[in-house]
């Protein structure tokens, strides 16, 4: 019994340790003519900030593609750029702005070569 109580405290803390990581990146990204991930509709120019997760390298058709995980505290898209295996400056943890169309790919939202600007 006490095993489960110790684990349940240990997940409590983590599940609310990211939900106050999720709150401070909300907050640090909202800006004027930014929508939160979220919100942002799909095959509409959108404008988006917020933090890399994951930066990779993933060939698609042959041709390599950097692809990167954009997180807000609101939700997920994956960010590519083909034809690239190597952006200078663009690293996990790293703030970024990007504007493009969101699609979809095999149910996960994408947005493909978009415009960036390091944060």
């Amino acid at each position: 019994m006490a095993g489960r109580s110790r684990l349940r405290r240990t997940i409590s803390r983590w599940a609310s340790s990211e939900e106050a990581e999720a709150r401070d990146l909300q907050r640090e990204f909202t800006h004027t003519g930014v929508v939160p991930i979220g919100d942002a509709p799909d095959r509409e120019q959108v404008h988006l900030r917020g933090t890399l997760r994951t930066v990779t390298l993933r060939p698609r058709g042959g041709v390599p593609a950097l692809e990167a995980e954009l997180y807000d505290g609101t939700g997920t898209v994956t960010v590519i750029w083909l034809g690239r295996r190597r952006i200078a400056g663009i690293d996990a943890g790293r703030g970024i702005e990007v504007s493009g169309r969101i699609g979809r790919q095999e149910g996960h939202r994408v947005l493909y070569n978009p415009r960036y600007e390091l944060l």
